[in-house]
């Protein structure tokens, strides 16, 4: 379903896997370890948004670097899915991550490989189909790590396209790529607490400072909006309107994989609706537990989604 029509939604992933996820009664050293059928699953931040977005009813288009036989795969896995793509090609391979789940614990093991060393002209691709842009998307989503050879400061070179193409950015990273990017125009970001406190220069965080600080990065001009993701306890919204905690109920957990990505997923959808600000960060938490029901990278389902958010929205 390789595409380049006008969508409203576009996600950019630099660093995309095929997720293979498999099941065994228990992890051993040394031992043969007899593991069950494995699933395989298009992986990588704006592409797991992607995904979430469609299961949710919605559309757009993942952009992704692709490269060697695992890039082909990823463009196939989506195509199974019903999501519209856009391949940049790269030298290297893509890269492949295993989820291994112990069936007798249920503990999960998540084994992540680097990416693939990708070139200057490879990633210029993006941020040149990105400045030729015709129909301007209403949001773009920039999601996940940067594999090597790409610069930090590439969700920062898409949030000055961003100010002067006029489409709003959302962006969902850490670490380096995270802070070169705040400042720059952004419209929504999700940090943890621990990246709140780096982007507010601070070592470290408590729940007493947690809505001071946040206040601080808007007051900076860091991003208009922010969600900070407070695990297991659900979200916090801060924005000029205030404060708002969203806690979602306990649920049975299958695995964390691609939960940030559904809640950013299901929140673009609604923003894009045109929902109030609490009612999206709402369905998006609703969204990021109902991932954590499914196994693997499986993300989201909507039943799961339109249950928990119905519970969410009577206790309000």
């Amino acid at each position: 379903m390789s595409t380049t029509f006008p969508m409203k939604i576009i996600t950019i992933t630099a660093n995309p896997a095929v997720d293979k996820s498999t099941r065994v009664d228990s992890v051993a050293p040394e031992k043969k370890l007899r593991c069950e059928k494995p699933v395989f699953e298009p992986g990588g931040g704006g592409i797991n948004v992607s995904r979430a977005i469609k299961k949710l009813g919605g559309e757009s288009i993942a952009w992704f670097l692709s490269g060697g036989p695992t890039g082909d795969k990823i463009g196939e896995l989506l195509t199974a899915e019903g999501v519209a793509y856009r391949k940049f090609k790269c030298q290297e391979a893509t890269r492949e991550n295993l989820i291994v789940f112990e069936t007798s614990t249920r503990q999960e093991y998540r084994f992540g490989m680097p990416g693939p060393q990708i070139s200057a002209p490879e990633w210029q691709q993006i941020l040149q189909a990105l400045e030729e842009l015709e129909e301007i998307p209403e949001f773009v989503i920039a999601s996940g790590s940067n594999p090597p050879g790409v610069p930090d400061d590439f969700y920062a070179q898409i949030a000055e396209i961003a100010t002067k193409k006029g489409f709003k950015l959302v962006v969902d990273t850490s670490g380096e790529a995270l802070m070169k990017a705040a400042g720059k125009g952004i419209y929504l970001l999700k940090p943890n607490l621990n990246e709140l406190a780096a982007l507010a220069r601070k070592e470290v965080i408590s729940a007493q400072e947690q809505e001071e600080l946040a206040t601080q990065v808007l007051q900076e001009g860091k991003s208009q909006i922010l969600v900070v993701s407070l695990g297991p306890r659900g979200a916090m919204l801060a924005s000029q309107d205030g404060f708002e905690y969203i806690v979602p109920p306990t649920v049975k957990q299958e695995s964390a994989v691609g939960a940030g990505d559904s809640m950013v997923g299901a929140m673009v959808l609604k923003l894009l609706e045109g929902w109030a600000l609490p009612e999206v960060v709402r369905y998006g938490v609703a969204a990021g537990t109902a991932a954590t029901m499914t196994p693997g990278s499986e993300l989201c389902r909507k039943s799961d989604v339109e249950s928990i958010y119905a519970w969410l929205k009577a206790r309000r």
